[in-house]
């Protein structure tokens, strides 16, 4: 959800248009599914219920932005810098974040449902391991956070334990095992933890709880993601022969996400838990491939809405389901239905002027401080005697 540089070099000089159309993409996709849970025009339901799969499209992008920036630096033979990398990621993720956490505990009206998870689980990023939906499903929207933030965690350390072992090139085995993995975890969740209570009111609480929140089960569009940044890093010719067929890429990957749409409309069975989320997976990451290509007419096409939009998804992310509440409560006491179209435009409208504001007052403020830090630290690392800096 956290919005990353469009580049995978880490110069911060190249943004690419294709990923900003998938960012446009995915927060619209995000919007439109979690629009259901209020009043809403007829016509959402059906349009918006795919829309959960946004979520998968914004792993893809972490995956594949925050690797390539990793990948990019060792094959500069830099390593990783474990304090610039959290530094760096912690100005861009939390203020916004607590500013947005902030408002649901502090100001009640704020909440679109009746209840929060505890403080700490939100403080913690562990939101998503026991997530009860049906009585916890205030701001639960940021269980996809904490995956993210899980995997900021987890990737530079696994990164580092392989560059101290020289095993760089035993790193696809990891992805594959990883990759299977995830299917194992879901088969024995469902078996074990869901299937059971399939003729009971708790079954689809419990398929939330044990299959769709949890990070173990979740890993599919990150390791695609990852996959995609290494192969384009480290196997450039391979790169090369892929980037060639952009447009090809992009109807084969729309084919496989009407495939996986087929695939998990009903997301409860069986077969869409354990093989609906992979299929998306390489689904996106097919369609992240060609965004990146500049063959693709998604690389070509530059836009400026989809330009803006992109730098707001993760304010509006952050911000929707609480702006959303508010709209409809402050303007069905003028009158206007909450079901009706009109309802729909001034939410889209007010959850813009709502990231907006949470972009330019917290966000921006927050990345030039960041900015100046790091660049304050490369001056002085920069006077630095040549001994000292070895």
């Amino acid at each position: 959800m956290t919005q990353q540089n469009g580049s995978i070099n880490g110069s911060g000089n190249s943004k690419l248009a294709g990923l900003d159309h998938l960012r446009t993409l995915a927060i619209s996709l995000v919007f439109l599914y979690h629009y259901r849970i209020f009043q809403h025009p007829e016509w959402t339901e059906s349009a918006g219920s795919f829309g959960w799969t946004g979520v998968d499209l914004f792993f893809v992008l972490s995956g594949y932005l925050i690797a390539g920036q990793l990948f990019h630096k060792i094959a500069q033979g830099k390593g990783i810098d474990m304090g610039e990398f959290y530094f760096k990621r912690f100005f861009r993720i939390i203020p916004a974040y607590l500013v947005v956490v902030a408002l649901y505990f502090c100001l009640p009206a704020f909440r679109e449902r009746e209840a929060l998870s505890p403080l700490w689980k939100f403080l913690t990023f562990t939101q998503n391991f026991g997530l009860d939906i049906r009585h916890r499903g205030t701001f639960s929207h940021a269980w996809s956070l904490c995956i993210e933030e899980q995997f900021y965690l987890l990737l530079p350390l696994i990164l580092l334990i392989f560059l101290h072992f020289r095993a760089g090139k035993q790193a696809v085995y990891l992805m594959l095992i990883l990759f299977a993995a995830g299917f194992v975890i879901r088969i024995l969740s469902w078996n074990g933890l869901v299937a059971p209570l399939i003729d009971t009111d708790q079954f689809g609480i419990a398929w939330y709880k044990w299959i769709y929140y949890p990070f173990q089960c979740r890993l599919d569009g990150l390791l695609v993601g990852v996959s995609l940044a290494g192969l384009f890093q480290f196997f450039p010719a391979v790169k090369e022969r892929i980037t060639k067929m952009g447009n090809w890429l992009l109807l084969a990957g729309i084919g496989l996400i009407i495939a996986a749409y087929f695939v998990v409309s009903d997301q409860y069975t069986f077969h869409a838990t354990v093989f609906g989320f992979p299929l998306v997976a390489i689904a996106y990451g097919t369609i992240v491939a060609a965004a990146v290509s500049p063959s693709c007419i998604l690389y070509k096409v530059r836009g400026r809405i989809s330009s803006n939009i992109a730098a707001l998804s993760y304010a509006i992310y952050l911000s929707h389901k609480g702006v959303i509440h508010l709209t409809q409560q402050g303007f069905m006491k003028l009158g206007i239905d909450g079901d009706s179209n009109w309802m729909f435009l001034l939410c889209i409208i007010t959850s813009l002027l709502g990231a907006l504001a949470l972009r330019y007052a917290v966000e921006r403020p927050f990345l030039r401080l960041r900015d100046t830090i790091l660049q304050k630290r490369r001056d002085q690392s920069e006077q630095l005697p040549v001994k000292m800096r070895a």
